[in-house]
């Protein structure tokens, strides 16, 4: 059976993205860090698949569930951009260069685009960071089942990775930089899903944990305090150093501490949205950027631009209902990618895409809940650890 809990936690990531891109709050970072909590299922995922399949088998399956969606993006973005005058563009972040568009079909570097088709692009450093990841992952589980009990230590690497670049103010060439820093921000999620799906997470004493978790939390806070982000104070997305402290705190605590969740098949709408969302996770994250930027054109042409208190609530509204004609147009690019007969919608009660099944000699990866529970964190541009919000 799938883990439906893991499920909930990425549709729950995916709607935060939608909900950040489209008002800006910065406290969304503090409550909810949706990109690392992305990153630790994706890892704890990956970890699944590879305890059952070969490492090449495995980073096949991904890219082939990954890429589709990207090309399909891009058979129509790139197209449209070179249309509007992406050559004759100077002075942008990504002047046109033929030999670049091969990031639209491998994105080991950010896919291109012009400064006018922005929404387009501007959120692809995920799919490039998800790639390396994916790419890294092998070598990232044959390090992780070498070392045992000592594995925490591969979780620790990259916040240490971090510690060490900012002292001696290391960097590599170009763009390589902003790839070296995605995956030190975020490496300590994506390792920390090996835990989960191992089962040395559910092993950790709760006040060990709890005990890490306030330290990294705390650090996080501080270092934030004292490193301000560019639009927002508190917003961690601007920060990478907060962002992967106190993403990796949230993760060890969401993954640690699983409710039950059997109950949400009584509340079908609600159970559904997760399936639709799972289903369709790169379609909605490749084009909701591009349903919010419609919005207002959208609304403006229907003469109902001057909303009032009715603003925040009426543009939530078209973002989804953009977001889900976008489904409903580009969605059967997964179904393919995941060789399956194509849909417009995706049926109910479809197969997971992981199989969940507990591994022989492993702990499960579901931890009740004790009675106290521990607790659980356009108009802004979308970026990554180069800058960059989420």
């Amino acid at each position: 059976m799938r883990n439906r809990y893991l499920d909930i936690l990425r549709a729950a990531a995916i709607v935060r993205v939608v909900v950040y891109h489209l008002f800006g709050w910065p406290w969304l970072s503090l409550v909810f860090p949706a990109m690392g909590v992305m990153f630790a299922v994706a890892g704890s995922l990956t970890a699944a698949s590879l305890q059952k399949r070969s490492a090449g088998r495995v980073v096949t399956s991904r890219l082939r569930r990954l890429l589709p969606p990207l090309w399909l993006l891009g058979a129509i973005a790139v197209p449209a951009m070179i249309a509007t005058g992406w050559t004759l563009e100077r002075g942008g972040t990504h002047p046109y260069d033929q030999w670049k568009l091969i990031f639209w079909i491998l994105p080991l570097d950010d896919p291109p685009g012009s400064e006018l088709a922005i929404d387009a692009w501007e959120t692809l450093w995920y799919i490039r960071a998800y790639l390396w990841f994916v790419l890294l992952s092998p070598m990232l589980w044959a390090a992780w089942r070498t070392l045992g009990g000592a594995a925490w230590l591969l979780v620790a690497a990259p916040v240490v990775a971090i510690a060490a670049i900012d002292r001696s103010g290391f960097e590599l060439p170009g763009s390589l930089d902003t790839v070296m820093w995605d995956l030190v921000t975020f490496g300590a999620c994506w390792i920390a899903g090996f835990a989960h799906r191992d089962g040395l997470l559910a092993k950790l004493r709760p006040r060990t944990l709890l005990t890490a978790v306030v330290v990294l939390g705390g650090a996080a806070l501080y270092w934030q305090s004292g490193h301000p982000g560019d639009e927002h104070p508190w917003d961690l997305n601007d920060v990478p150093e907060s962002q992967a402290l106190w993403s990796l705190a949230f993760v060890l605590v969401v993954l640690r501490w699983q409710p039950d969740v059997t109950g949400l098949a009584r509340f079908r709408p609600l159970s559904r949205a997760v399936e639709v969302l799972n289903s369709r996770a790169v379609t909605v994250y490749l084009w909701h950027n591009l349903a919010i930027a419609a919005i207002w054109p959208l609304l403006t042409w229907l003469a109902v631009d001057d909303l009032g208190h009715f603003e925040k609530p009426v543009t939530l509204v078209a973002a989804v209902l953009l977001t889900v004609v976008a489904v409903v147009a580009f969605g059967w690019a997964e179904d393919l990618a995941a060789k399956r007969p194509a849909r417009l919608w995706p049926p109910a009660g479809r197969e997971p895409e992981e199989p969940d099944l507990p591994v022989a000699g492993r702990a499960p990866d579901t931890v009740r809940i004790p009675r106290h529970r521990a607790p659980s964190s356009l108009p802004v541009r979308f970026t990554g650890s180069d800058g960059k919000g989420h």
